[in-house]
């Protein structure tokens, strides 16, 4: 598993897997470069497929405080040393916060949002999340948050017919430590509207992935944000809330399948 030292971590770990052209999936949180397993298999017979460990997940250190800015420098070094020019990036929530995309549009061929906003938090967010961190930071209460959050990343429907697939979500974020956690809610917290990022002058196509049961990206308030840029692809989910690589990985397949290829002129 290659890595590489960054601004963010010194020991900022990477798979690599596939062959074509780049595609880059950065996850959300509280998770690691795993929240793909279920997409990548397919995505890699198509596109050489990198997927980063963001600090405090997975193999990847944590080492001082996260800024989105930092986790961005950290996708550009990890292309840099993989000699990529540019990539498709598609960031699932955080990993989507259009950061990169502000920093180094140039280096975009695309900019996939799942289940993602370029909107910064509003005062109740700020409130929810400091709220958060209080309590990831008492004995036991990392266990306690997860299991009070999960079930909020999916619909009615999954939780209903499929509730393993909570439980497994439950342990995988299990394995994300309370200070991740709690410096992620920091950088979360302390990002910037990024909306003039994607308007009529946006260089590159954009995708938004919407679950029309996401009780975290309202459907109804990021959907006027999807036609700005000139070029945009929109699909929204039935019965899908915020983590439609897990609930709905074959429609999410399909559509970066698409998008991908027609951001690097194979349509």
């Amino acid at each position: 598993m290659p890595k590489i030292a960054t601004i963010a971590s010194p020991d900022f770990f990477y798979r690599k897997t596939g062959r074509g052209p780049a595609l880059i999936l950065l996850h959300g949180f509280p998770e690691s470069s795993a929240l793909w397993d279920g997409v990548a298999g397919k995505l890699s017979k198509s596109f050489t497929l990198i997927l980063p460990d963001f600090p405090g997940s997975g193999n990847s250190v944590l080492a001082g405080q996260l800024s989105m800015a930092s986790l961005a420098d950290s996708v550009a070094a990890i292309m840099k040393q993989e000699r990529i020019n540019t990539a498709v990036i598609a960031g699932h929530s955080m990993g989507g916060y259009v950061e990169f995309a502000n920093k180094y549009p140039g280096k975009l061929a695309g900019l996939s949002l799942i289940h993602s906003t370029p909107l910064p938090d509003d005062a109740e967010k700020v409130s929810i999340r400091l709220r958060a961190i209080e309590l990831l930071q008492k004995a036991n209460g990392r266990e306690l948050f997860i299991r009070q959050t999960t079930p909020n990343l999916f619909s009615a429907q999954t939780k209903e017919n499929r509730p393993q697939i909570v439980e497994e979500q439950v342990a995988r974020a299990m394995k994300v430590s309370a200070e991740a956690m709690i410096n992620c809610y920091h950088a979360m917290i302390a990002r910037h509207d990024r909306t003039n990022v994607l308007d009529e002058n946006t260089s590159f196509p954009v995708q938004w992935i919407l679950g029309i049961e996401d009780n975290l990206i309202n459907y109804n308030k990021i959907l006027k944000f999807c036609y700005r840029s000139p070029v945009n692809f929109v699909s929204a989910y039935e019965n899908c809330g915020h983590m439609s690589m897990i609930e709905e990985p074959g429609k999410l397949i399909n559509d970066l399948k698409t998008f991908t290829n027609y951001c690097y002129g194979n349509n």
